[in-house]
């Protein structure tokens, strides 16, 4: 009887607690939306989005589920690792409820503080040093004088024909074929150590019509091509040319997305295309030194409203791979960019093997950009070369 009588009180005892746990969550639960319909209802923008209840749903995992069921019967949670931390219900609702991550200032600040949507992206991988401080930031658009051609010196220019040490050359080749292809959707950003004359203390400074970014997609086609890899590359005057279509200069990637298209249609053998960019962060930020030599670090931007996201990140992550095996730290990351004041695209719906490459910010020489430009055709190179292996192999199985 005794056995009985403490096993009904172990019942009992168990009961209770679940029956108090059971209210606790629904009180929160009223108290959550209580203090969320305040919100939304003096800031309307707050409101639950269909999109919000998705991300939600992605990122609740099979774990939380389980946990869930746990707060019915203690069993289902025997099975889960001991490492296994107990999902945040309430956050993860508060987020669908009103847009906000309690743990992302970001979130508070980004509608209230104009500009501040750059900020918007999301670090998919961390490069060594990355985080939400020191993310890629785009140069913003340019002054209506400054989409005139400027009248301003350069200097040490001869640093961007110096090329690398030579390399043997290659076992394998495209031969005629054309296959990557290289563009500038923001063609005049420029470096501060080859412009003269200009206040380096503002980053928007580094524009230049032709000592640009389009000198690193010159030193990536010698690289690629010395690396057997055919390689074309555009140099529009993207200034120049928004101003000959009427487009404003957020419609940008409008116009290099036209450029590419024609490009594609013209020549059905291109397969990688890479946008160059330039990052606005200085020199501390945007620089490594590997084996003794100072490199331009790179980052890669994918844009997160586009169809071909899942191909674009596994082609960035497959990459950034390569390059933490070849050349640590050089790649700061993979960056998700999209939302209010993005892209968000980045012609990359064109193609599941686009990219865009962020190469050094303001402060980076071209010495430097030079050989960061030959350790991302060597990445390339082998990532490409192994990827036609692959395809070669499941051709002869066929």
């Amino acid at each position: 009887m005794k056995g009985f009588r403490s096993q009904g009180m172990m019942i009992s005892i168990q009961g209770t607690s679940v029956v108090k746990g059971i209210l606790f969550l629904i009180f929160s639960f009223i108290l959550l939306f209580t203090i969320t319909g305040a919100i939304v209802s003096l800031k309307p923008e707050f409101r639950i989005s269909s999109s919000s209840i998705s991300n939600v749903a992605t990122n609740l995992s099979g774990e939380a589920l389980v946990h869930l069921l746990g707060y019915e019967n203690h069993y289902f949670v025997q099975g889960l690792p001991e490492s296994t931390t107990k999902p945040d219900y309430l956050g993860a609702v508060f987020k669908a409820a009103t847009n906000l991550t309690l743990d992302d200032p970001r979130s508070f600040l980004g509608r209230e503080l104009p500009g501040f949507s750059i900020f918007d992206g999301k670090i998919i991988v961390a490069g060594e040093g990355t985080n939400y401080t020191n993310m890629p930031i785009e140069s913003p658009p340019p002054l209506d004088v400054l989409l005139d051609e400027r009248k301003v010196a350069t200097q040490n220019v001869e640093q961007a024909e110096k090329p690398t040490q030579p390399v043997p050359p290659p076992t394998m080749t495209t031969g005629e074929k054309k296959v990557a292809y290289i563009y500038h959707t923001h063609s005049a950003e420029a470096y501060f150590p080859h412009l003269k004359g200009v206040d380096t203390t503002n980053a928007n400074n580094a524009r230049h019509p032709e000592v640009n970014v389009t000198k690193v997609g010159e030193m990536l086609k010698q690289e690629l091509e010395a690396r057997g890899i055919g390689t074309d590359i555009d140099k529009t005057n993207m200034d120049k040319y928004l101003k000959s279509k009427g487009y404003d200069y957020y419609q940008s990637y409008k116009g290099s997305g036209e450029i590419m298209a024609s490009a594609m249609a013209s020549n059905k053998d291109l397969n990688y295309f890479i946008d160059i960019h330039r990052d606005a962060h200085r020199k501390e930020k945007t620089t490594v030194e590997i084996n003794g030599k100072a490199y331009a670090k790179i980052a890669f931007i994918v844009g997160s409203e586009n169809p071909n996201i899942a191909k674009n990140l596994e082609l960035a992550n497959a990459l950034h791979d390569i390059f933490e095996k070849k050349y640590p730290g050089l790649n700061r990351g993979i960056f998700k960019q999209g939302g209010v004041g993005n892209n968000g695209v980045y012609n990359q719906d064109k193609s599941g093997n686009a990219m865009l490459i962020e190469f050094g910010g303001v402060d980076n020489n071209f010495e430097e950009l030079r050989r960061t430009a030959a350790a991302v055709a060597d990445v390339l190179a082998e990532y490409y070369w192994q990827a036609e292996k692959v395809n070669a192999n499941e051709t002869n199985k066929e």
